[in-house]
């Protein structure tokens, strides 16, 4: 055999975090030869720097926090969190940024693992070092994104974190300034500031979680406060400096504040920069516009899943995606049509990127899925907002002492169903799934009455909502 034939496949994947491992896993499944190619460590963001370190940082925060609520057990829980153990624990679950168990998979599935930089040099053919990958249907962007930082001069030689640095991080900085007011900042600060740290927030807008109901970001902030944090809305950076190994921040208003370590989270930029756009007439650094089978537009072999095209920055949606993109690659490569009834093709044709869900986990968690309210007005929809406060149920006095959560659907008056369902408060990221069932299965108002919660869990507060819409 030639060179150029042992590189020539069926599916090339630019990227082996869990998207493209997804995409890779369905067009093997389906016979497709298939090539991942990665940079860095096989797994990607979400097992190193994100998903995986932040929440094993988090688990024990929250855990905590839960004890301390409880009669019987606050009292054996009133010390500092081991911190050295904290940090074990968060190694262990990134295999200590190790990536052995994820390429033995890749190997499993029989996808074959091209390590190194992978460009495009024209359609259909990626270039990783002195090898040419030759795709015979499709070449898939999973490449993800980036933290972006701002452009403040000097900023290079203040060594700033990112979410990166706050998740791997090897002890906790005695004072730490963040800044942003979206999930990672606002997931970081609950974590460090548990962790030992003195958490100084500060945010530009108004307030925290800006994406989701005010509520959610006004009880987080509470709750940063009270635990020691310093949460600073309205406030922006207006330059920062590091002398000595001390960061110095001052504010636009001329504050000046001193700590040991920055992290700017104020939003994500597509890894697609240095990919080879230019060379198949697209903007190198932009996200990539995609069809309902994530396939980029104006082409018939690009496609884009997951991150780079800026539907939803989220892991699990980013699988969802890879799961359709891997079904709409399959059936087109064997000639027939997409399988829009198979259910477990994932509805290849219709991604849907409005139902999405989220949880925040924050001390209390925050958790949403669809519309807010003011994205469901915006959307020119006749709706009503029902509220409820989490501590009318009776699982949440028996969860904790002092409970303090809300929760809030929206419901269309004209369709009566749900466009969108939030909750927040203490252990509420369990409740957003049957949310997700609702709001994406259309579920008639009606109907919900019949889906009877179990006594006494916090599920109970669907019963209080649906009281709430019929009395109001």
């Amino acid at each position: 055999m030639t060179e150029t034939e042992t590189n020539v496949y069926d599916v090339v994947v630019l990227g082996a975090g869990p998207v493209g491992e997804n995409v890779a896993d369905r067009t093997r499944a389906a016979g497709l030869t298939t090539a991942v190619v990665e940079s860095e460590l096989v797994g990607g963001e979400c097992s190193y720097w994100a998903c995986m370190p932040s929440k094993a940082l988090l688990r024990p925060v929250i855990a905590r926090a839960d004890a301390r609520r409880l009669p019987g057990l606050r009292e054996a829980v009133q010390g500092p969190l081991d911190t050295a153990a904290v940090l074990a624990r968060r190694n262990w679950f990134t295999g200590d940024w190790t990536d052995d168990g994820q390429v033995e998979w890749i190997k499993s599935i029989g996808a074959d693992l091209h390590r190194g930089h992978g460009r495009l040099t024209g359609p259909r053919t990626v270039t990783v070092g002195d090898k040419v990958l030759t795709a015979r249907h499709a070449v898939v962007v999973a490449t993800g994104t980036r933290a972006a930082l701002p452009g403040l001069p000097g900023l290079s030689e203040v060594r700033p974190w990112t979410s990166r640095e706050a998740t791997s991080a090897r002890s906790a900085p005695g004072r730490l300034v963040v800044v942003g007011g979206g999930v990672v900042a606002t997931e970081m600060a609950t974590a460090w500031q548990a962790l030992g740290s003195q958490v100084t927030l500060l945010v530009r807008g108004k307030g925290l979680l800006d994406r989701m109901e005010p509520f959610a970001g006004e009880l987080v902030a509470a709750a940063l406060t009270e635990a020691g944090a310093d949460v600073r809305t309205g406030t922006s950076v207006a330059s920062v400096s590091r002398t000595d190994g001390v960061v110095v921040v001052v504010t636009d208003t001329g504050e000046r504040i001193e700590a040991d370590e920055i992290l700017f989270a104020v939003g994500r930029a597509p890894r697609t920069d240095d990919i080879g756009l230019e060379t198949v007439g697209l903007t190198p650094g932009s996200w990539l516009d995609v069809d309902d089978s994530l396939r980029v537009t104006g082409t018939d072999w690009l496609y884009g899943v997951g991150d780079v095209n800026h539907r939803a920055l989220l892991t699990h949606q980013g699988k969802y995606q890879a799961r359709i993109a891997g079904a709409a690659i399959a059936a087109r490569a064997a000639g027939t049509d997409l399988p829009q009834s198979d259910p477990w093709s994932a509805h290849a044709a219709t991604a849907d990127h409005e139902c999405v869900p989220q949880v925040v986990f924050t001390d209390p968690e925050a958790a949403a899925v669809g519309l807010s309210l003011a994205e469901a007005e915006a959307a020119g929809h006749r709706v009503r907002a029902v509220d409820v406060d989490m501590s009318s149920v009776a699982g949440a006095g028996l969860y904790a002492e002092g409970y303090n959560g809300r929760a809030r659907m929206v419901v269309d008056l004209e369709r009566e169903i749900l466009l969108g369902v939030t909750f927040v408060g203490p252990g509420v990221g369990e409740l957003i799934h049957s949310a997700t069932v609702a709001v994406v299965g259309q579920v008639p108002v009606a109907r919900l009455w019949h889906a009877v919660p179990s006594y006494p869990t916090l599920s109970e507060v669907w019963l209080r909502l649906l009281e709430a819409l019929r009395d109001s």
